[in-house]
C-alpha cells in the first residue's frame, strides 16, 4: 500500500493523517509507503530552472539555497522582515514556475486557471490529463518508478483541502493509466466533507475505487483483510522530518476527531454530523511521550478543533516536556489565572482562540458558549502566564450589524495589549448548515461540490460592505494594524510560535 499526500498545503511540518494511518498499518502488519508529495513537489519546483526575466524573479532564484536553509534554521524567528523576505523570494520562484502551467501555486496554496476544485467535472478533466497539471514533471516518473519498485495493491490520497483537490486528481488520473487495476482509495477532511453533502452522487465511479469519509485506519485496513487492533500511536518514522520548512521539527498529534463543543450555529462540524470522537488523555501522553522520544521535535502540534477541558488539565498535569500549542476556548478552565500557570509550566507556549465577535448578543446568536467577559479575563490570564495567543475573529456573520463589527473593534483594540496575532475573517456559509434553512441562499461560487454558499444577509450587511469595513477601517486602526503586522506570512498560526517573544 502507498499513501499519498498531494500538493498543495503548507509545507511546515508532516502530514498528521498519514502518521495516524501509517501506526495503525504497522501494528497490523501491512507493508506500506508514505509519500509526502506535497513536500517534495514544492521541492522540485523550487529547483527547476526558473523562468526568471525580471530583477526580483532572478534575486529569489539566486538566494532560494539560503532562503531554504534559513527557514529551517532558528534563527529566522529573529528577525520577521529577513524571515518575510524569504518567504516572498521562495513564493516569486513557485509563482514563476506555475505561470508556465497556467496555474497560481504557493508555499500555501494552489489554483489552476479554468479548472475549480468544486466541479466534478473539472476534476475528471484534470484526472483524464495530468500531464496539464504543473506538478506533472514530478509526479509521472516518481509514481511510475514507485508502483514498478513496491506493486503496490492500493494507494490511498489524502486530501484535505481545497488547493489539494486538482493536483490530487491529476495523480489519481495519472495512476489510472498507469495501472488500470490498481485500487485507488481517497480520504482525508476535503473527502469527508464532499460524502457528507446531502445530495453528494459519486461522480468519480471508474477513477476512485473507495471514498472513505472520517477516520479512515479502519476501512484501509479492512482493504487488506485485517481488523484495527486498538492503541496504535502516530508513526513519523516514513516521513522526512528534516525536510519541513519549519525553524525546528514540528510534531502534529490528534487528540480527538470532532469537536468537544459542537453547538456553534454554522460550524461546519456541526454540519457534517461528525461525532465527537476524544483519546483517553492517559493514551494521549503515552503517545506523546513516545513520539518525543522518537522524533524529538522542538514543538508540538495539538490538531483537535478544540482542546478539551480535560485534556488541558491533563497537559497540566503532565508536562510534554516539549513546547506545544492548539486551540481552545475562551471560556473555563482557563478564567483561573493559576490554571493559565500551571498550563505555561507544562510547555504551552501559545493557544488560538476562536472569539469570532466581541459583540455579545452575536456571539449568544451563534451559541459559543462564551461570555466577552470571561474572554478578556481568559486573555489577561494567558498574557500574565507567559502564554500567547492567537485570535480568530470572524465578520459577516448573520447575527452580525455594522453596528456589531464595530463594537469588536472596540473591543480589540480595548484588549489589544492582551493579543498577540489576529487571524480576520469573512464568513463562508457552510451549504447544509441546518441554520441556513432560515435564509435566503444563493450560489458562492458554482459548484456542484461546493461546500459554502452566500446569502442575503438579514440585516444588510453584506460581503462587499463587510470587506469594506475591514479594509478601510478595521485593519487601519493603530492597534490592530501593529497585531497583525506580527503574524508570520503565508505560514500564520503554524510558524507564530516560533515568534512569541522574538
Amino acid at each position: 500500500m502507498i499513501l499519498i499526500y498531494p500538493p498543495v498545503v503548507k509545507p511546515s511540518e508532516p502530514p498528521a493523517g498519514l502518521a495516524k494511518l501509517a501506526g495503525a498499518l504497522r501494528q497490523a502488519g501491512v507493508r506500506f509507503l508514505l509519500l509526502d508529495a506535497n513536500l517534495e513537489g514544492l521541492y522540485y519546483l523550487l529547483e527547476q530552472p526558473c523562468p526568471a526575466s525580471d530583477t526580483w524573479t532572478k534575486g529569489a532564484v539566486r538566494r532560494r539555497d539560503k532562503n531554504l536553509r534559513f527557514l529551517k534554521s532558528r534563527y529566522s524567528n529573529e528577525s520577521l522582515p529577513r524571515y518575510s523576505r524569504a518567504v516572498s523570494d521562495l513564493n516569486r520562484i513557485l509563482a514563476a514556475q506555475g505561470a508556465r502551467g497556467h496555474a497560481r501555486i504557493s508555499l500555501g496554496d494552489y489554483e489552476q486557471q479554468g479548472l475549480s476544485p468544486v466541479k466534478s467535472a473539472d476534476l475528471l478533466y484534470g484526472a483524464i490529463h495530468p500531464e496539464k497539471n504543473p506538478f506533472y514533471s514530478y509526479f509521472a516518473p516518481r509514481l511510475t518508478k514507485l508502483l514498478e519498485e513496491e506493486n503496490p495493491t492500493v494507494v490511498g490520497l489524502s486530501i484535505n483541502y481545497l488547493s489539494q483537490a486538482l493536483c490530487g486528481f491529476a495523480m489519481a488520473g495519472f495512476l489510472r493509466k498507469l495501472s488500470p487495476k490498481l485500487r485507488i482509495c481517497m480520504g482525508g477532511g476535503l473527502i469527508t466533507s464532499w460524502l457528507s453533502s446531502p445530495i453528494f452522487s459519486n461522480p468519480f465511479a471508474g477513477l476512485v475505487d473507495e471514498m472513505i469519509a472520517g477516520p479512515g485506519e479502519e476501512a484501509l485496513l479492512r482493504l487488506c483483510g485485517r481488523e484495527r487492533e486498538p492503541g496504535a500511536a502516530p508513526s513519523y518514522r516514513e516521513l522526512p522530518l528534516d525536510d519541513y520548512l519549519s525553524p525546528g521539527h514540528i510534531l502534529p498529534y490528534s487528540a480527538s476527531s470532532g469537536c468537544c463543543w459542537r453547538r456553534c450555529a454554522f460550524c461546519p462540524e456541526a454540519a457534517e454530523e461528525s461525532r465527537y470522537r476524544p483519546t483517553p488523555p492517559v493514551r494521549v501522553a503515552s503517545d506523546l511521550s513516545s513520539l518525543v522520544s522518537e522524533t524529538a521535535p522542538s514543538l508540538i502540534h495539538l490538531l483537535d478543533s478544540a482542546l478539551s477541558p480535560a485534556l488541558l488539565g491533563a497537559l497540566a498535569d503532565q508536562p510534554l516536556g516539549v513546547p506545544w500549542y492548539g486551540f481552545a476556548r475562551a471560556t473555563t478552565p482557563l478564567t483561573d489565572k493559576d490554571f493559565c500557570l500551571e498550563l505555561r509550566r507544562s510547555g504551552c507556549t501559545m493557544l488560538k482562540l476562536g472569539i469570532e465577535s466581541g459583540d455579545q448578543e452575536v456571539l449568544d446568536a451563534l451559541s459559543k458558549g462564551i461570555a466577552l467577559d470571561d474572554v478578556a479575563r481568559v486573555l489577561k490570564n494567558l498574557k500574565e502566564a507567559g502564554i500567547a495567543t492567537y485570535c480568530y475573529l470572524l465578520f459577516g456573520t448573520p447575527a452580525e450589524t455594522e453596528d456589531a463589527a464595530r463594537r469588536t473593534l472596540k473591543f480589540t483594540v480595548r484588549n489589544s495589549p492582551l493579543i498577540d496575532f489576529l487571524n480576520v475573517a469573512v464568513f463562508n456559509l457552510p451549504a447544509w448548515s441546518p441554520a441556513a434553512a432560515k435564509l435566503r441562499i444563493r450560489d458562492f461560487y458554482p459548484g456542484d461540490l461546493a461546500l459554502y454558499r452566500d446569502f442575503v444577509h438579514p440585516h444588510g450587511w453584506e460581503r462587499a460592505a463587510v470587506r469594506h469595513f475591514l479594509d478601510r477601517e478595521f485593519k487601519r486602526n493603530a492597534a490592530v494594524a501593529a497585531i497583525l503586522r506580527r503574524d508570520p506570512p503565508t505560514f500564520t498560526s503554524n510558524h507564530a510560535p516560533f515568534f512569541v517573544g522574538a
